[in-house]
């Protein structure tokens, strides 16, 4: 049984700002620290094509460069979001017990924390609607809560999905190392503040 972080991820067709991988849309990649650079090129960019909002009046203006006007959201922007989460897949038999639907994003990671130590019980966005419910010592996972009655389930220890997580959390903190070594080499000018932001976006901050 694995959990890996996962960011979901559209071609980038066009995109020239940075090297970047090729990818089909509607996919994910999985974060880690084993990325190649195209593919950490391409986490960055979809973080911050997902957080490119306008900026506000009192924000002041947008950078008038291309690569300032694309990072502009990714550094200003308070709550940040990046589509995705943890999936849990037995890879044995290669079935799926947690995928993240629409409008999970890795920014709610610690939420498995609560379905571990707080309220016992987390969805992960919709369509799929992936469910997390803790009974006692085992903690039982459903691919769709609200599908098909015969969604994918399976029950575990409560302290088998705690190492889970924990390696789930270390994979997205490696990610994180790689990221800013590459911000280093490919936005030299903007490194420490892509990486912080990715942080941010990661909630992998001082609560860690």
């Amino acid at each position: 049984m694995v959990m890996q972080p996962v960011l979901e991820i559209f071609a980038a067709d066009g995109f020239t700002l940075w090297p970047v991988g090729e990818h089909k849309s509607y996919g994910y990649l999985v974060l880690d620290g084993k990325l190649t650079p195209a593919e950490v090129g391409t986490a960055v960019m979809r973080i911050a094509d997902y957080n490119a909002f306008e900026p506000e009046e009192e924000d002041g203006p947008c950078p008038t460069d291309p690569l300032g006007a694309f990072l502009n959201g990714l550094l200003t922007t308070p709550d940040l979001l990046a589509a995705g989460g943890f999936r849990v897949t037995d890879n044995a038999t290669g079935t799926v017990f947690v995928e993240p639907g629409c409008c999970s994003g890795l920014e709610t990671w610690r939420d498995w924390l609560e379905v571990l130590d707080g309220t016992g019980c987390c969805y992960f966005g919709h369509d799929p609607s992936s469910m997390a419910e803790r009974a006692g010592d085992s903690v039982r996972l459903t691919l769709d809560a609200y599908g098909e009655e015969d969604s994918p389930v399976i029950e575990l220890p409560v302290d088998q999905l705690r190492t889970l997580v924990t390696g789930a959390q270390r994979d997205l903190q490696d990610f994180l190392n790689l990221a800013g070594s590459w911000a280093e080499q490919h936005l030299p000018a903007h490194a420490a503040a892509v990486t912080a932001a990715l942080a941010r976006a990661l909630d992998l901050g001082p609560k860690q």
